[in-house]
């Protein structure tokens, strides 16, 4: 069985506040009598479900373009919070079921649950939290929130920590519905030079 956990991308999705949402200008079209459809996307690349590069958040970091894919693609798990924080507030190692068995983790907070709403109380991850899952092996950790990091936050702590781990992060993610357990995790970033992130089409596949 295979989940799409993939915002669908529209022009109701919502986008960080003052980022570019998305648009779609048409060059050509087969009902106007042209020999092709032809579109152009107008958007953030931080859009929807998307993997931030390090070059997002740390200077002189990779871009997306640099990032392996293997991140992006294995053994997965998803676990939901067994305790939301208060809105705006961190998911802390606590509040995970369990601890992690394989090396990419996907959070569902329900924080974020419409997607053509931008939610500023989302539940970001706390830097303890990063320190907790790298101490086990994780190299990925994805969220259904858009930022790991809280609304407010200038500093971005939980992104420094993922820099400074070499951890890959996926934000956006469409997690309700998805039961907890182990998947197959296949979300691969475009191979954009120079970009601090990109949008992925990102699939949970059943292992039984």
């Amino acid at each position: 069985m295979i989940y799409d956990i993939t915002p669908v991308v529209s022009s109701a999705l919502a986008v960080w506040p003052g980022d570019t949402p998305p648009s779609r200008e048409v060059l050509q079209d087969l009902s106007r009598g042209d020999s092709v459809t032809l579109s152009t996307l107008h958007a953030t690349v931080h859009l929807g479900a998307h993997a931030d590069a390090p070059s997002h958040y740390g200077l002189g970091a990779p871009d997306i373009a640099a990032r392996s894919l293997a991140f992006y693609l294995g053994p997965c798990e998803v676990m939901r919070v067994t305790s939301a924080p208060e809105p705006g507030g961190l998911v802390v190692p606590a509040m995970l079921p369990r601890p992690p068995k394989v090396a990419r983790l996907l959070i569902a907070t329900g924080s974020a649950p419409d997607s053509s709403k931008f939610p500023e109380g989302f539940a970001a991850l706390s830097p303890a939290l990063i320190d907790y899952l790298h101490q086990r092996g994780v190299r990925l950790v994805g969220t259904d929130a858009p930022s790991v990091d809280p609304f407010s936050a200038k500093d971005l702590p939980a992104h420094r920590r993922f820099l400074e781990y070499d951890m890959a992060i996926l934000e956006g993610l469409a997690l309700e519905g998805v039961p907890e357990g182990e998947y197959e995790l296949i979300a691969l970033p475009l191979r954009l030079a120079g970009f601090d992130a990109s949008p992925v089409r990102a699939v949970l596949r059943s292992l039984r």
